[in-house]
């Protein structure tokens, strides 16, 4: 049978036996209008207890898109309704560790609204736009954007989606680490290791909330962080909103992170001889750092020194500059010894990278260069290469058009 891939913005056809399984998400019917969501976020700003003169609203960056030039506008047009110019509303873009976008690359994430309004690239690393509102018990200094704190009222705006090492991300994370300062964030990631024992955490893993340190240490930041209106988005496969929900506590948030359970989490005990994949296509393969969390999703689908092909074109290279240093430094042992020193930037996507490589076999197909897979444990293949190794395959197939969005 013939089944498409999505690679970068295009895709790429393979023909997969008969006998193969396709793991697929439940794709969220479209149950939201412009006119609904005006008229939910209307009744929720009518819940504002103090008068609202100036809005800040904070969205995600270009690898996190939310059908921003459709639902912007939307937002800008229900605020006007209560006297808001366009000076009294900023809008910021929650980059966390992320490069800042382009002039270009911003007019395509948020549309017109983008000329229209002033629009804040966050910068981690800039301490003069920054202020500390506490400590968690866990040792992470609560330090984010200070001007965000100067509005009346606070709206985030995304898309709720699991992440390999925080449970989830969206909702509590638009602040932090979307609004926070760099090595706040990085004291908060290297919470996926465990020095001691030179291993991953094993709660650190998608979906999971309740027994996850890094995710606990977030919700422990929530209670620093300022009360804001949290508009919640469940995307379908084809990038387009389905869902929105509107919250302001955590618990709001949890009960979405269960919806999107409902749609996105496979409960597949079954291994396979080898999974073809592809990561979703732009913008989840855009770089490196943004395909390794759909190929970790596809790698744990995959029998012990199983096969896994994965289709992610990789365009913007590997997003961290500093990313493949991590595997020059010997193996296992020497990151994790560097990372106690001092933690870097991605170094638990270097060792989750080299955990998968160790366990399964990765046939990366990808614009990134042989050296550059071969040093992170993987093998560069061609589109006629993946054919012939599913063709000379022998043990059970099994296939998964957007590993972006299923996991386990």
């Amino acid at each position: 049978m013939a089944i498409s891939f999505k690679y970068g913005a295009s895709e790429i056809s393979l023909s997969l036996p008969s006998s193969a399984v396709g793991l697929n998400h439940i794709d969220p019917p479209l149950s939201v209008d412009p006119n609904g969501f005006k008229r939910d976020l209307f009744s929720h700003l009518n819940l504002q207890k103090t008068p609202i003169r100036n809005v800040g609203i904070v969205v995600s960056d270009k690898t996190r898109l939310c059908e921003y030039p459709k639902y912007l506008p939307l937002l800008t047009e229900t605020l006007s309704e209560y006297d808001l110019k366009t000076e009294d509303i900023t809008f910021y873009i929650a980059y966390g560790t992320h490069l800042i976008q382009s002039e270009e690359e911003s007019l395509a994430s948020y549309g017109e609204t983008y000329n229209r309004y002033r629009f804040v690239h966050h910068d981690s690393r800039d301490d003069s736009r920054l202020v500390i509102l506490g400590t968690t018990s866990r040792g992470t200094e609560v330090t984010i954007n200070k001007e965000i704190l100067e509005h009346d009222l606070i709206i985030t705006f995304g898309a709720i989606l699991h992440h390999y090492f925080a449970g989830f991300g969206g909702g509590r994370k638009f602040l932090f680490p979307g609004m926070a300062e760099y090595d706040s964030i990085l004291h908060n990631h290297q919470l996926f290791l465990d020095f001691e024992h030179k291993q991953m955490r094993a709660g650190c893993q998608s979906g999971n909330l309740d027994t996850n340190p890094l995710a606990l240490d977030l919700e422990e930041i929530n209670t620093f962080l300022p009360k804001r209106l949290e508009i919640h988005a469940i995307l379908n496969s084809r990038k387009k909103v389905s869902e929105i929900h509107f919250g302001n506590s955590y618990n709001d948030f949890k009960g979405v992170c269960d919806r999107y359970d409902h749609f996105f989490r496979l409960k597949e005990e079954k291994q396979f001889d080898m999974v073809v994949a592809s990561a979703g296509g732009y913008p989840k393969d855009i770089n490196f750092i943004q395909a390794h969390k759909p190929m970790h999703n596809a790698a744990s689908f995959v029998k012990e020194n199983g096969k896994l092909i994965i289709f992610a074109e990789c365009e913007d290279g590997i997003g961290n500059r500093a990313f493949m240093n991590l595997f020059k430094l010997g193996g296992w042992d020497q990151i994790f010894e560097r990372m106690e020193e001092k933690y870097e930037n991605n170094a638990g996507t270097a060792l989750a990278m080299m955990d998968k490589s160790h366990r399964i076999k990765i046939h990366f197909v990808t614009s990134l260069d042989d050296e550059t897979c071969n040093l992170m444990g993987a093998i560069k293949t061609s589109h006629e290469q993946t054919q012939d190794l599913i063709r000379n395959e022998r043990g059970d197939v099994a296939w998964i058009e957007n590993a972006g969005l299923l996991y386990k």
